[in-house]
């Protein structure tokens, strides 16, 4: 029984493709049980517009309308399709500066959601994950380097963990897509690596749900956000690369991620029909090795009301049911994604 908590479409999202109705039935074909619809939120600054919005000739004021009708279709769809997949209707955010806070918190008070996720996806209010040449850019802002872009990145994470507390925390790690080493070993820079722990102790003690998202495997990484080092709850060995007995303890408590509550979901964060549960096989032995047995998803209880009426609850799979869907479904051009 595979899910996915994070998705969008062509419909609502200029880069992504597809209706919003074809990304479902392209769930229902990979028999979800559970798909999130989860497109971004409106910004309210031109400045934040992408150049494919700005040439589409998007403004602050469409986006607003855009996911308005982003969220009546969801809840149709939701109606349309309860009895062949529970639809959760959501929001992916967007923390580009403090100031994002009262924007997200307005719309969760005009809009009644199921679950969403919270992302960031700017440094220096430049998005990082959007081309090399704007990376560059907004790393050239925080001093230039790796090394220094990756902390402000976790830094402007954890600020929004602190504003928001999301429920799901999405591709923890992303800041590396267009990095100099997009596979390289976060340990390396130990200022950066204690943030990372600083911010997975965050999320377990509010009781957030860390998305592993097979999206960075699609794009051509070797593992999905978060890699290993980050993702791993037994078994990890930074200890010699993080002097200092301060970080030392934040290592320990990153072991015991799991045992202090700490939750993993799973999601594709597809933007196409054919991203749909793509890659979800590789992911599988990833989270064997990295010592995740159990996965968390939002879905709908047996006995509700209306399909949209919010009432949803935090459920566990094994991974061994969800290698049994894959076995099941997976055909020979889908088991070497």
């Amino acid at each position: 029984m595979p899910f996915s908590l994070h998705s969008h479409s062509g419909e609502f999202c200029l880069h992504a493709q597809n209706t919003l109705e074809e990304m479902v039935q392209a769930a229902i074909r990979q028999r979800m049980r559970v798909f999130a619809l989860t497109e971004h939120i409106p910004r309210d600054q031109a400045e934040d517009l992408y150049p494919e919005e700005k040439k589409g000739a998007q403004t602050v004021a469409t986006l607003v309308d855009t996911f308005d009708r982003f969220y009546h279709e969801a809840h149709r769809l939701q109606r349309q399709y309860r009895s062949q997949i529970d639809l959760l209707v959501g929001f992916e955010s967007e923390w580009i500066r403090p100031s994002s806070r009262p924007l997200i918190q307005q719309l969760m008070r005009t809009y009644s959601v199921d679950v969403w996720v919270g992302s960031v996806h700017h440094v220096r209010g430049l998005p990082i994950d959007y081309d090399r040449a704007v990376y560059e850019g907004a790393r050239e802002l925080v001093g230039g380097t790796d090394e220094a872009i990756f902390a402000a990145y976790y830094d402007a994470q954890f600020t929004m963990l602190q504003e928001l507390q999301p429920p799901v925390v999405g591709h923890l790690d992303l800041i590396r897509l267009k990095s100099d080493q997009p596979d390289g070993d976060p340990r390396r820079w130990p200022a950066v690596w204690a943030k990372i722990v600083r911010n997975l102790d965050f999320i377990a003690g509010y009781g957030g749900v860390v998305e592993i998202n097979a999206a960075a495997l699609r794009k051509g990484m070797a593992e999905p956000y978060p890699k290993r080092e980050i993702s791993q709850v037994s078994g990890t060995r930074p200890v010699a690369l993080v002097p200092g007995y301060r970080v030392l303890r934040r290592l320990i408590r990153l072991q015991a991620f799991l045992e202090r509550g700490g939750r993993f979901t799973l999601s594709d964060d597809s933007h196409a029909v054919e991203q749909v549960g793509s890659h979800y096989l590789p992911v599988l032995p990833f989270l064997r090795t990295v010592g995740i047995t159990m996965l968390y998803y939002w879905a709908h209880g047996a006995e509700r009301g209306p399909a949209d009426a919010g009432m949803v609850g935090l459920q566990s799979i094994a991974i061994d049911d969800v290698e049994a869907w894959g076995s099941a479904i997976a055909s020979p051009e889908q088991r070497v994604q």
